[in-house]
Order: C-alpha cells, then sequence, then structure tokens
C-alpha cells in the first residue's frame, strides 16, 4: 500500500452496493462528496464481481479504495438489528466442496483462496469512528454466500466453520476480488437488517437498517475523505 492511501488522502473511492435502496442511503450519508462514486452492483457474488471489474476498468477510473456496502444479516449475540459490521476480512463461506470430513474451502482444496483482506488500518478507524458518534459497530469477518442463511442449523455450521462470523450477505467478496485483481485497498461495512437464521420475513428491519447505513455512510466520508 502506498504512502498516499496510508495517510488517508482518498481521492476517488468506489461505493459498491447490490441494490438502489442501498446507493440511495449511501448517497444521502456522504452528502454529495464529489471523491465518492456510488454505484449498483447486482445481487450475488458474481454480479458483483463483474460490475466491480467494469466500474473500475472504465477510461479515466482510478480509484484510491473499493468500498463495498450495503445491509445484510447478523450473527447472534454479535451484531444486533440496527448495528454496523466493519469487516476485518472477506470470507466466501460456500466456495469449497462437501466431503465425508464436512465442508472443505478452496484453501483447503488447494484452489486459491477464499479468504480476502481488507485494508485493517482504515477498518479499524472507521469501527472506532462509528463507536465515537454513538454507534453500535462491530469489527469481525463478513461472509458472502450464494445462499442466504434460511436455518438455525446453517448459521451453526456457519459460525463453526468461521469463528468470529459477525454478519453476511452476497456481494462482499466479489467486490474485494475485484478490488484485489486491480490492487486496490478495500473495506467492507454491512448494517445489519435481521438475524442470520430462521427465515422471518416479519422480523426483518430493512428500513432501520438503511438508516444506519445511512448515517455510517456520513462516518464514511469523514474518516476516508
Amino acid at each position: 500500500m502506498t504512502n498516499r492511501r496510508r495517510s488517508n488522502m482518498y481521492h476517488h473511492i468506489l461505493v459498491m452496493t447490490a441494490v438502489e435502496i442501498e446507493r440511495e442511503a449511501v448517497l444521502r450519508g456522504v452528502g454529495g462528496n464529489a471523491k465518492f462514486r456510488v454505484a449498483t452492483a447486482g445481487v450475488g457474488p458474481v454480479s458483483a464481481a463483474v460490475s466491480t471489474a467494469m466500474a473500475l476498468a472504465e477510461d479515466g477510473a482510478n480509484y484510491d479504495l473499493v468500498v463495498s456496502a450495503g445491509i445484510g444479516g447478523g450473527f447472534a449475540g454479535i451484531a444486533p438489528i440496527g448495528s454496523i459490521v466493519v469487516g476485518s476480512e472477506s470470507i466466501a463461506a460456500d466456495l469449497g466442496a462437501e466431503t465425508p470430513e464436512g465442508f472443505a474451502g478452496v484453501d483447503k482444496l488447494g484452489f486459491g483462496s477464499n479468504r480476502l483482506e481488507v485494508d485493517h488500518h482504515l477498518s479499524v478507524k472507521l469501527a472506532e469512528a462509528l463507536r465515537s458518534g454513538g454507534m453500535q459497530s462491530h469489527l469481525g469477518p463478513i461472509l458472502t454466500l450464494a445462499t442466504v442463511t434460511g436455518s438455525a442449523e446453517t448459521a451453526s455450521l456457519l459460525t463453526e466453520r468461521v469463528p468470529g462470523a459477525s454478519a453476511e450477505a452476497m456481494e462482499g467478496f466479489g467486490v474485494a476480488e475485484a478490488a484485489h485483481r486491480k490492487g486496490i485497498p478495500f473495506i467492507e461495512i454491512r448494517a445489519i437488517s435481521n438475524a442470520v437464521g430462521p427465515r422471518d420475513k416479519s422480523a426483518w428491519r430493512i428500513g432501520e437498517a438503511l438508516a444506519a447505513l445511512e448515517k455510517a455512510s456520513t462516518y464514511l466520508s469523514e474518516v476516508l475523505a
């Protein structure tokens, strides 16, 4: 990482959200700061990776940082509804194979890695800024899955697979992969709308999570720009 990036002198920041309502929340939070471009990536890791790669490949694109931002599920006892999880790493939690001994990630299979680093310095600084501003935030692993968890059994398996798992969503690893291929620092933030586990739409608090995402984005602007 260059000294310019480490000193937080960011001039061009790409923020990728899955859908438009998340994009609008981030835009309200950053308040028209011209250093930010906020774009939709689509739903799922493949769409996110392709959309991010296309944005990074555009003529004249010269981004200092890529951010995956949106709402997501929080693991019980770690990330309650309305809180913010800042990723300590991005993990493709279902990228691998089933074996007689259980799930084996692509790293164990020798086909690469299902874990990508975030810019730890920035992630810690953002999480601290959120807490200082009175927001409930947690720094921990964020899981990317192509299929959202819908049972207590799967939630338990994921926490066994990834100790400290804090949140899950569907795009982070895809965005991170595109950023890493270009050598650009990456961070991920998730505003929690529901608990990871049994699928109960009546318990979802999407409006509350979007409000938290908007508020967190004001700190994103302060910390990064």
